[in-house]
């Protein structure tokens, strides 16, 4: 055990959060904890860290573990650079340092005896410890750290204040995952990461051997690196073994149970209360029914009592003006920032009905090519133009000047929402976030997350034929993804999105635009194909790059089998040729698979264990090109590899139950 919240209790005003909430965290488990806004998922996070007391309860540690624990907001000040404020955040490893640094000047002034053969011992033993904690390759750690959470090279001796809120927050990241505690506690730890920083992220969770208790509103990340999940439902924490997925599925199962119990305890209290009501008054009956009263009391006291359902909020959203078959055109379109070139020679066109995301690296220019298309930024050379009767709305985390300081959070959506009732727009206004008497704030009051729900609520009530969408469910919980989702799957005009939330991205997008390396590719289907098509040209590249290396050697033959000694007869021989022959026929493509699979896995993993030694190494960190490239190819790697693995094990399941 590492941590333990045990009977944990906690309420605002008159409002109870929840009651005798327990929670064991282990070690190598990953928890999602999970449950809708206001449940008081963060106030259990603060209660474990101590910086919040809970109204009963107690949390316990096991002795000597260190915790570490990422808000959802923070802020650096001071000179430090990016790579010192990770480093330096490392305060185990440098006390450890200092004091080693201590003990050999103590060394060096010592003379023989007793003592000094103790201050080996225990110098010997911090050095053992600093190097099992990492001390030796902490600046390698930190630098592999920030290039997986999206960092450029260059960017490394900046310094930490001049980095925007979003970057700060990867900075503060990568400080705990440096410093690796025994009890790591993530509220939205995904918010500020592009969709190649969560992967990342997701295979560096999945391998912690310490005990993980994160909060995020995206299902694909949980599904991906959670084991456990606690949900805090009707004020109680309820806890599952799986990911969220599987704990969606045995919520189901256990509600569908909890029905049916109440079913038959309803049907036993009104067949008990039809013969106490026919016999009530019969001495003959008496004994029966004061038997069935007392069994009445007791079905009674035990009366299952079904949790509490989430409204579920359905909206159709009224249609865009339609537009002309074309939507939005660029031609020989090119971006720099004076030396600084984004990309060039982009053309593209996107069509009605396109629903388009954008990928690639951070950094390497979707949120410029997004500006690029709503007229937010001007191009260095080529043009873009708006097809018939095309209008364009822009969400952005940092762009909400469109909301009227004095109006209340009501008076907003009334400009936008003609001829909606206050019910509906309390309810639209409900499912991101806003209830009750939170509907009659002034704008003026409301945090950087409540202007951003307000409009992206007031984009929805009356659409453009062209939304351009940049992170919208940072500050949404899982529910109100959900209704956002449904709105853009249905949505009859044109949307360009950007976002972490695999999830979202996989139910939205029917084209893919990848934007990296200076330029920009697009990819007429899903994000399964696009994933698809990814991996099929880093494994083309991973098989030239093992080709033009020299063979280690030769393959040694096989041994001949001895001769058996029962001889099958022509007939048998001949059958079994031919039973063969139509199994390998079934299994053509199959096995062209298999073969695949395992050309491409080989070089794969050579490649991937030479990357590892590259990214340890001080010399790439001195070419910020080479690093880029490098971090680049081994968080691809570090994603297809495990995938070609599973699919070759399906593949070989399947193969050897149709030849056995």
């Amino acid at each position: 055990m590492i941590a333990l919240a045990d009977k944990i209790s906690k309420s605002f005003g008159g409002r109870v959060l929840y009651s005798q909430a327990t929670l064991q965290l282990n070690a190598g488990e990953r928890w999602g904890l999970v449950g809708p806004n206001g449940a008081g998922k963060t106030t259990l996070l603060r209660i474990i860290m101590g910086e919040e007391q809970a109204d009963e309860g107690t949390v316990y540690f096991a002795r000597d573990i260190t915790i570490g624990y990422l808000e959802q907001e923070t802020h650096l000040a001071g000179e430090k650079s990016a790579l010192a404020e990770v480093v330096d955040s490392a305060t185990e490893i440098k006390r450890l340092e200092a004091r080693i640094a201590e003990m050999e000047a103590h060394i060096a002034d010592a003379s023989e005896g007793p003592a000094f053969e103790a201050l080996l011992e225990r110098y010997g033993a911090a050095q053992d410890r600093y190097e099992r904690l990492g001390g030796y390759e902490l600046e390698a750690r930190a630098k592999q750290i920030l290039g997986g959470l999206g960092f450029p090279v260059a960017d490394f001796d900046k310094p930490a204040k001049e980095f925007s809120g979003g970057w700060q927050m990867r900075i503060s990241l990568a400080k705990l995952l440096l410093r690796h505690p025994d009890l790591l506690l993530l509220d939205e730890p995904t918010n500020h990461l592009d969709l190649e920083s969560v992967r990342w992220l997701e295979s560096f969770l999945a391998a912690y051997d310490g005990a993980v208790l994160l909060v995020s509103h995206d299902r694909a990340f949980m599904d991906a690196c959670v084991s456990h999940v606690a949900a805090l439902e009707n004020r109680r924490l309820t806890t599952y073994t799986g990911n969220y997925a599987s704990y969606l599925k045995q919520r189901e199962d256990n509600l569908e149970q909890l029905k049916a119990k109440r079913a038959a305890q309803e049907r036993d209290i009104q067949h008990i209360e039809t013969f106490i009501d026919r016999f009530r008054y019969k001495p003959t009956k008496a004994k029966q029914v004061q038997e069935r009263v007392k069994r009445l009391e007791k079905i009674k006291s035990e009366l299952v009592v079904l949790p509490e359902q989430s409204k579920k909020v359905h909206f159709t959203f009224p249609e865009p003006p339609r537009t002309g078959d074309m939507v939005v055109s660029l031609d020989d379109v090119s971006k720099a920032y004076g030396d600084n070139l984004v990309y060039e020679g982009v053309s593209l066109k996107l069509y009605r009905g396109d629903h388009v995301v954008l990928v690639g690296p951070n950094g390497a220019g979707k949120s410029t090519l997004m500006k690029l298309i709503t007229g937010n930024e001007a191009t260095t050379r080529g043009t873009v133009e708006l097809g018939q009767n095309v209008s364009r709305a822009y969400y952005a985390q940092h762009q909400l000047e469109t909301l009227n300081a004095g109006n209340t959070v009501l008076a907003e959506m009334d400009e936008v929402a003609p001829g909606w009732t206050s019910s509906e727009e309390r309810q639209l206004l409900g499912a991101f976030l806003f209830h009750g008497d939170d509907v009659l704030k002034r704008v003026s009051v409301l945090s950087g997350g409540e202007r951003a729900r307000l409009a992206l609520a007031k984009m929805l009530v009356a659409p453009d034929p062209l939304l351009c969408l940049d992170e919208p469910t940072n500050h949404l919980d899982i529910e109100s993804v959900d209704v956002l989702e449904k709105a853009l799957e249905t949505f009859a005009g044109t949307i360009v999105l950007i976002s972490h939330d695999e999830h979202l991205v996989r139910a939205i997008a029917n084209k893919v635009i990848d934007v990296r390396d200076h330029t920009v590719t697009v990819y007429e289907g899903d994000y399964d194909y696009y994933l698809w098509k990814r991996a099929e040209l880093e494994g083309r590249a991973a098989e030239e790059a093992a080709a033009a290396q020299p063979a280690r050697g030769a393959v040694p033959e096989a041994p001949a089998k001895p001769a058996g000694r029962n001889v099958k007869t022509k007939e048998q021989k001949r059958a079994e040729a031919e039973a063969r022959q139509a199994a390998a026929k079934l299994l053509k493509d199959e096995r062209k698979r298999l073969k695949e699979i395992e050309a491409a896995l080989e070089p794969m993993r050579a490649r991937y264990d030479e990357l590892m030694g590259l990214l340890a190494s001080e010399e790439l960190y001195a070419d910020a090109d080479s690093f880029d490239k490098a971090m680049r190819e081994y968080n691809a790697l570090s994603a297809k590899i495990p995938a070609l693995e599973e699919e070759w094990l399906e593949l070989t399941a399947v193969v050897e139950e149709a030849l056995s």
